[in-house]
Order: C-alpha cells, then structure tokens, then sequence
C-alpha cells in the first residue's frame, strides 16, 4: 500500500518570500495559551524586523540537537510565537535559555504606507488560524494610536472585523485582548466569536461577541464591500476553501481575498 507525503514546509513555501539571513535570538518564556498551544516568549537581535502576519522559521539545532519548525510571529520586540503543543512536542530542547536561529518569510502581510487609500479589513479565522490575524489586528490597532497621537494625519485605516470560530471559549485565543481594542476603538473594530461545541456556560464579558455554531454566509456577505474590503483568511484549508467561495459569489474581487495554505 502506497501512501501520498506530505509536502513540508520549504516545499510548500518555496516560492514565498524569505530572509537570507538567520538572525540569533533566545528563548525567555513558555507559557500554555490553552490546552492545545504554547506561547514562546523570544527576545530578538535589533536588526530583525518582520510584518504583520509572516512566519518565522526557529533553528533549533544550537541547542545540540537538530530541529526546524516554523510558526507565526504575533508581537514585536519580544517576539511572542504560538505553537500547537503536538508540535513542540517533537522539540524538547527548545526551553527557556535556549539559543536560537530565527528567519521571517511569507506573503500574507499586512504593511500600508501612508499615501495607501483607506481599505476595510475583514480577518476571518479558523482555530489558531488566529495567528497571523491578531498580529495584523495589532499592527492595525498601533497605526491607529500613531493616528490619535498626531490627529489622523498618518495613516488612512479603515474598519476591522474579526470573525473567529473555534471548538469553545477556552480556544478563543487572544480574546480578552481582541475585546479590549474593540472597546478602545468602538468605531473601527468589531469582532464575531463563534463557538461549534461549547457544552459549558459562557463568561459574562463574552456573551455580547459571542455565537453558536460556525461562520455563516450571510455574516462575512453582511461585511464585503467589493471597492473597499479586503479580506485576510487564516484556518484550515476546507474552511478556507469554502469561504473563499463565499467571498467570491459577494463581488470581492479574487485579488482582495488573502490567503496561505502550506500549514
């Protein structure tokens, strides 16, 4: 019996952007997120930089054991990087203190310059799709502050929404954060959290975003203006697929419905 493999990583992006350089950073934290991810913690050399929503490659092979995985960047200066726990199983020597290699690559990003015209953002994630898409959420949320400080005379932002399914609360990564800028910037951001098999009561300060059962058609057509949307889409690839599908039969153009399928 003949099995199909699975392509890896460098297969899948090998025609995606990447850094040349591999640039030394070190481990300071490991945290659980939830039940089924990790949070790493990474103080970075001053010469990287990245933007929002790339991936960043870790070279384990410092640590005296070889090693490569790759995951999504989410903040700066101290890098914060998520990954599944099933995942950083296969790396035990990756711990606090570690010594690490790290490179960004990818072309799902979100960088506007100043002169860009206005463009309504509608993120929509599946699981910890929510990855490269928190990371733009807080990009997003930066320029904004940079535009109250000097009186808007900045950037040109748009709105944001954030539809986000995920098994229960407990998975809703990053939602108490995602909350706090919705309520910061009322006007600008909103969110949609969905929830497909919660069994327990949900928290108070939760229930005003929250809904049961996947994301529907009608919510993402309710948010597509076919001049003004784009439409950054992060979760598995059915999902992906199909929604993609649904943002096509909207009017939104195939140029403005971004997406990465290498995970």
């Amino acid at each position: 019996m003949s099995s199909i493999r699975k392509m890896d990583h460098l297969e899948r992006t090998a025609n995606n952007y990447r850094q040349n350089a591999l640039y030394p950073a070190q481990i300071c934290g490991i945290m659980n997120e939830s039940e089924v991810v990790k949070r790493l913690r990474v103080a970075v050399h001053p010469d990287f930089c990245f933007k929002a929503g790339q991936w960043a490659s870790f070279d384990v092979r410092s640590t005296s054991s070889s090693g490569l995985f790759t995951w999504r960047i989410i903040q700066p200066t101290f890098i914060l990087i998520l990954i599944t726990n099933c995942v950083y199983s296969l790396f035990p020597q990756c711990t606090v203190g570690s010594q690490v290699a790290m490179r960004v690559g990818g072309d799902f990003f979100f960088d506007p310059s100043p002169s860009d015209p206005a463009v309504d953002l509608l993120l929509v994630a599946g699981g910890v799709g929510i990855n490269p898409l928190y990371s733009i959420l807080l990009h997003t949320a930066d320029l904004m502050h940079l535009n109250r400080s000097s009186g808007g005379r900045d950037y040109n932002i748009g709105s944001v929404h954030l539809s986000y399914s995920a098994k229960n609360t407990q998975e809703l990564l990053f939602k108490s954060s995602i909350i706090e800028a919705c309520r910061e910037f009322p006007d600008k951001f909103s969110c949609d959290f969905h929830v497909t098999q919660q069994s327990t009561d949900v928290e108070p300060d939760l229930r005003p975003f929250l809904s049961r059962g996947r994301i529907t058609e009608e919510e993402l057509q309710a948010r597509v203006d076919p001049q003004k949307t784009l439409c950054f889409l992060c979760g598995p690839p059915p999902m992906i697929e199909a929604l993609s599908k649904t943002l096509l039969d909207s009017g939104l153009p195939k140029d403005k419905i971004l997406f990465e399928k290498w995970w």
